[in-house]
């Protein structure tokens, strides 16, 4: 199997709703989001996909996620604004991108900080 991963970056800020700790006020993360893409094949140029092409979708969707008031968000409305959550967001909508050019989106991995990081993954998105 053939893995490929992209990394991009957004700002935002949020805070987490029943937590007792410092989280649970308002506070900002500049977010580094990793995108994976797997298959068991190469195409006839011999790379999963175009790591461009991967980028350009990841930041289709963090584009509204930037600079942002995540609890503001729809989704984020019913859903806490979590490390895991964020990333489970961002992996339902790129999947949603990449499934409809044939593309395996394998796992989306938020980091809110160097040391901490949230991996959200389904197996197989199509």
């Amino acid at each position: 199997m053939y893995e490929i991963k992209v990394k991009s970056t957004f700002s935002s800020a949020h805070n987490l709703r029943g937590y007792k700790g410092k989280c649970e006020r308002l506070h900002g993360h500049n977010w580094t989001v990793e995108a994976s893409v797997s298959s068991d094949k190469l195409d006839k140029s011999g790379m999963v996909c175009d790591f461009t092409m991967l980028k350009k979708a990841l930041n289709s969707v963090l584009e509204g996620l930037d600079h942002a008031y995540l609890n503001n968000n729809p989704y984020f409305k019913k859903v806490n604004p979590s490390s895991e959550n964020i990333a489970k967001y961002i992996y339902d909508r790129l999947c949603k991108k990449l499934s409809a050019i044939n593309y395996q989106l394998s796992a989306v991995t938020v980091w809110e900080n160097e040391g901490s990081s949230a991996t959200y993954t389904e197996g197989c998105c199509r």
